[in-house]
């Protein structure tokens, strides 16, 4: 799956990375707890988030992850839009909760990221 069917799939607007839009995904995070995060993330997630504070993109530039959705038609403001474009991270905005958009994704193929204990 690339972030371009990501905007597809949710409906969401690209805020900021168009350039990124072919990359792919391999796994979703859904989380409004950057501590949950820094534990579940792997290789090419996802991040599903309704925060938008600059501590989003901090736990994203820590973990190499290269998009962020914010869900509930929530968007991050320009300090982190800077933030997000200078760490070429692409962030989107969908309508949908971030359970329904984790639901879609899920349902599209996408998996989770799952903890092995």
């Amino acid at each position: 799956m690339t972030i371009q069917d990501l905007v597809d799939y949710l409906d969401a607007a690209v805020l900021c990375g168009e350039d990124m839009l072919a990359q792919p995904v391999h796994s979703a995070c859904g989380s409004d707890l950057m501590s949950d995060v820094l534990a579940f993330v792997k290789d090419r997630t996802v991040l599903i988030t309704g925060l938008t504070n600059t501590h989003v993109i901090r736990t994203a530039e820590m973990l190499d992850i290269g998009c962020i959705v914010f869900s509930r038609g929530k968007k991050p403001g320009e300090d982190m839009l800077e933030m997000a474009r200078e760490q070429g991270i692409c962030m989107l905005s969908t309508k949908h909760t971030t359970y329904v958009t984790c639901g879609i994704l899920y349902k599209k193929g996408l998996p989770g990221t799952d903890r092995i204990v």
